[in-house]
Order: structure tokens, then sequence, then C-alpha cells
């Protein structure tokens, strides 16, 4: 298997093959944060299409400055911010395949399903700058230092967004009149 650095320096070549396996290694996790923060499978899919578009065009670019999942993160996030900001006004669709209880489940499934969904809701009532940063931390567990390098902020501001968003997170989950 070789090495990212070595698929990086190929891919920025014009390598198509280097760049799918690059793509291969990351796909599931930048997918996975664009649904978080669009909150919209198709919306995601879109995001990860634009992510991948975006980091072909600009590998050769690419100087190393920072890892290249990094990078791959931080076009990853900008494409579901926007992305969501797009959708905003869209209604958002409910997969039924993922609502299907598998067999033998009980009553907590259902509570289980309710309880995704109201996660769901909470983080697209986030602003998009604090949805980036709690998806970075929560989801694809990346560290502050991480986070801040990959939404190119301050890492102060990455602490602070995070513990705004958990703040209105809470507030946002908890029930009506407590």
């Amino acid at each position: 298997m070789e090495d990212e650095a070595t698929l990086v320096t190929r891919g920025a070549s014009g390598d198509q093959a280097a760049f799918a396996e690059l793509v291969t290694r990351h796909r599931s996790m930048i997918h996975a944060v664009c649904v978080r923060i669009t909150g919209d499978p198709q919306a995601a899919a879109d995001a990860l299409q634009e992510t991948l578009i975006r980091a072909w065009r600009g590998l050769p670019k690419f100087r190393g400055d920072a890892r290249f999942s990094t990078w791959l993160y931080r076009i990853a996030v900008n494409a579901a911010v926007a992305e969501a900001q797009r959708g905003a006004d869209r209604p958002q669709p409910v997969d039924p395949f993922d609502l299907t209880p598998p067999a033998g489940a009980g009553p907590a499934f259902a509570d289980t399903i309710a309880d995704r969904l109201a996660v769901q809701a909470a983080l697209r009532r986030l602003p998009p700058q604090y949805r980036a940063a709690i998806v970075l931390r929560e989801c694809a567990d990346h560290s502050y230092e991480e986070i801040a390098e990959i939404l190119q902020i301050p890492l102060n501001t990455v602490k602070s967004r995070i513990s705004r968003a958990r703040q209105a997170l809470v507030s946002l989950l908890q029930p009506d009149g407590v």
C-alpha cells in the first residue's frame, strides 16, 4: 500500500489511479461530514461531488503545508456549507430506509430514530459556521487544532464555536417548557 504523500505526488501529476486511491481512503468520512453539515443526503452528495472536482483540479497546486486530509476536509466543509446555505429553504427529505426497524427491533428503536431525527433537525438550525465546527469535532473526531487548520480560523475561535454549538444544541434538544 502506497503512502499518502506518494499518492498525492502522483495525483498532482495527473495520475487518475492515484487520485482514485486517495478518494477511496477518505470518501466515507468526507461524505459523513457533508451529510451532517447539510442535513440532506442529496445536498451532501452534491457537496461531495463538488469536493472531489475541486480536489482533482486543485491537486497540482497543493503545496503540502497541511496534510492532504486536512486540505480535503477544508474543501468539503466549504462545499457542504455552501450547499447548506443554498438549500436552507428546501424541504428536508426523510429517508424511509433509515426509519425501517431491523428484524426483532423493540420499542427502543423508535426512540433511537426519534433522537437521530431530533439531532439532525437541531444541527440544521445551527449557523453553518457552528455546524461545521461541531460536526468536525463530534462526528469526524478531529482535534481542536485540526479543526482550526481545516476551517482556517484561530484555535480560540474553534473552541468558542464548538462551545456555542453545544449550548445551542442543548437548548434546541430540550423538551418544551423545561
